[in-house]
């Protein structure tokens, strides 16, 4: 049932970003009188789920889910209709348009996922507002990676600035160590000692290289406060307010060290745990998604907080959220070119898992404005079969007057369609490894 629920916000928000971003290039088609002579939503090679043809132009649903497009007259794209392209230009083919125009139906499904995205952005303000926790929220401070500690940092610290300054959430210190340049953290270790202590200016890259992105985690006593009813822990006889102190032997301060105990563990699962003064061992097994069904109280050791905006508020909000995701996800897109970068990845399977296993609108348009977003820095990206090539070629033209010749743009296309594929085979053949790994 979870596997349903992700696979149809998946495809749902993927079918909505998809017909958005094509409507993008068809309504300036249309304005610049431009003959559309199909606009579908996935590929129909073949054949189609359903197809009607209304006026000149086909609209359809293919078979195969990769994506969507627009075929318009006389351009080269992934249709690869060259016969059309043999026969003279007529008036109403994308060929025979002003440069200008050409740019303008080419930007326009990247224009329509950024507006999207902000626009998104600002819905889920002004419905659901804003979580955060300030530094005085987490009252147990940050459990720190040990290669983080030859920085100064130290188990229990309490962060309270970021460069200076304090922070509106101070959860997110690993996403901004990460990604937007903190060279200085203010702390107060347990003794009540402040101290400013410096990172490297790279730090992002070695937090990469490391493979350590959580170097900061909340604090919380690994002390059961749900157990799941019918669950691996329940049948084994875990109880509510059962604190935990060793798994396979190894010692557990914090819950952290609990859920990576137990995700690290192969067959069978020994627990040491305290209730009632009386220690216990019990063994168990945990179920196919390495969790055995507990949960700690977080709420008694975070104190989240919470603030509605009005519609006026949320504007200015929700479009420095998006601008935000649209800075991270550019920064985050270098670590791309890496060596590990190669095997890190992901396609449809790694995108369809960041949605919930169960039903979230708010999930469900927060996950839709970042995929809005990363579509449209995607499909920018100056690489002939993507908007981006079609663009840069269309720039070169207005710089220097000369257009390219429909040959070398039909070998660009067939190029830039290759690597395309081989991406795609390369981000799901990742899934797969990590699926059976």
């Amino acid at each position: 049932m979870e596997i349903v629920i992700k696979a149809t916000q998946f495809i749902l928000s993927l079918s909505f970003l998809i017909v958005l971003h094509e409507l993008g290039h068809f309504i300036p088609a249309k304005l610049f009188k431009t003959r559309v002579e199909k606009f579908y939503l996935f590929f129909d090679y073949k054949f189609s789920l359903f197809k009607k043809k209304i006026g000149e132009t086909e609209y359809g649903i293919g078979w195969i889910p990769l994506g969507g497009y627009v075929k318009i007259s006389g351009m080269i794209d992934e249709s690869m209709d060259t016969e059309q392209m043999k026969q003279p230009a007529k008036p109403w083919e994308f060929r025979s348009k002003p440069a200008w125009q050409r740019l303008i139906i080419m930007l326009g499904g990247v224009i329509v996922n950024f507006i999207l995205g902000i626009l998104i952005y600002i819905m889920i303000t002004f419905v659901w507002g804003v979580d955060f926790v300030k530094p005085d929220g987490v009252k147990e401070g940050f459990a720190v990676h040990e290669s983080f500690k030859e920085y100064g940092f130290k188990d229990g610290d309490k962060i309270t600035k970021f460069n200076g300054v304090e922070p509106l959430n101070v959860t997110d210190v690993n996403k901004h160590l990460f990604l937007r340049g903190i060279t200085s953290i203010e702390v107060v270790h347990t003794n009540g000692i402040k101290e400013t202590i410096s990172v490297p200016e790279n730090i992002g890259e070695i937090m990469w290289e490391k493979g350590i992105m959580q170097p900061f985690q909340v604090i919380i006593p690994p002390v059961i406060d749900t157990v799941v009813a019918g669950s691996p822990a329940e049948k084994a006889g875990i109880l509510k307010n059962d604190k935990i102190l060793t798994v396979n032997n190894t010692p557990i301060h914090y819950w952290n060290d609990f859920t990576k105990a137990i995700v690290n563990s192969d067959n069978e699962i020994n627990i040491t745990l305290k209730r009632d003064g009386i220690t216990k061992n019990i063994s168990l097994k945990a179920g196919k998604d390495n969790k055995i069904g507990v949960a700690p109280n977080r709420a008694s050791v975070v104190n989240v907080q919470h603030k509605n905006y009005s519609f006026l508020e949320s504007i200015p909000k929700g479009n420095s959220i998006a601008i935000w995701t649209l800075k991270d996800y550019i920064t985050q897109f270098k670590y791309v070119f890496t060596k590990k970068g190669a095997t890190s990845i992901g396609g449809f399977i790694a995108i369809g898992s960041i949605f919930p296993a169960t039903w979230s609108w708010e999930a469900f348009w927060s996950i839709t404005a970042f995929l809005s977003i990363m579509l449209g820095f995607m499909n920018l990206l100056p690489i002939p079969a993507l908007d981006g090539g079609h663009v840069m070629f269309t720039l070169y033209e207005i710089i220097t007057g000369r257009k390219p010749n429909d040959k070398f743009l039909e070998y660009a296309q067939i190029a830039g369609f290759i690597l395309l594929i081989g991406l795609l085979i390369l981000a799901n053949g990742n899934d797969i490894v990590k699926l059976f790994s």
